[in-house]
């Protein structure tokens, strides 16, 4: 007897029901923080209260707030709960957080990363003072400290690239970066695709090392150096995505 849950799981009616469900769910919270019912700084309901509250699955709860999270609305701080952001400043670039989080290709992303961050490192290095290179190191460091949390590193990731484009002081990469959100870091595609544990803390070992080349040769203020480093870093990056893909 044929079994017909897995093929309706796999139909397009069934993601775009799912696609609709997630809407619901972004724009009633979106809703809330934009009318201050929801303030910087308050803590959304836990999962299941979601679940409750929506009548939806916590699949379709947590693509909800990883869509909210892209926007920059709102940020997750692991074993403690979910919380309202500063919301980000509208600059030229703005991506809508269901596009960013629905179907963006992260390897089209990392394309486009390759050609805006190398040239973002050579910038930092001509133009970065001590406090920005302060606050890349606190990045690599609580990148560091994290390496044994499955999504723990994600956060420092993004403040490490968002700190570098600061420090260009030209606020149209720092917008870039900002509305890229969660989604310009493939990790967050990377652990879809279940590399295994055993393998998962060498390849955050990888990246970070990757990083500190890049922040040394900002902090000497060598802007070739920096951005080779960069362009190495994301090349890498699209390079165990793609194996990772493909299951290599």
């Amino acid at each position: 007897m044929q079994r017909p849950t897995r093929a309706l799981f796999e139909t397009p009616a069934y993601h775009s029901v799912r696609r609709s469900l997630t809407t619901e769910v972004v724009d009633a919270l979106r809703q809330q923080i934009e009318t201050d019912e929801l303030k910087v700084g308050d803590r959304l309901a836990t999962e299941a209260e979601m679940v409750q509250r929506f009548s939806v699955s916590r699949t379709v709860v947590r693509e909800a707030l990883s869509k909210l999270q892209a926007a920059g609305l709102v940020e997750t701080r692991h074993g403690i709960g979910t919380f309202v952001c500063e919301a980000p400043g509208r600059g030229l670039f703005q991506l809508d957080p269901a596009d960013v989080a629905g179907s963006i290709d992260a390897l089209a992303v990392l394309e486009l990363r390759i050609s805006l961050e190398t040239e973002s490192a050579g910038l930092a290095a001509a133009r970065c003072d001590k406090t920005q290179i302060a606050a890349m190191r606190r990045a690599l460091n609580d990148f560091e400290r994290n390496l044994g949390e499955a999504n723990g590193t994600i956060s420092p990731d993004i403040r490490f690239h968002l700190e570098i484009a600061h420090a260009t002081g030209n606020r149209y990469f720092v917008d870039i970066m900002t509305h890229l959100g969660t989604h310009m870091i493939p990790r967050t595609r990377l652990t879809a695709t279940q590399i295994p544990p055993a393998r998962y803390a060498d390849y955050l070992t990888r990246v970070n090392r990757e990083h500190e080349q890049i922040c040394d040769a900002i902090e000497r203020g060598d802007a070739d150096s920096a951005r080779t480093a960069m362009r190495l870093h994301l090349i890498n990056s699209r390079e165990r995505l793609r194996r990772a893909q493909e299951g290599i």
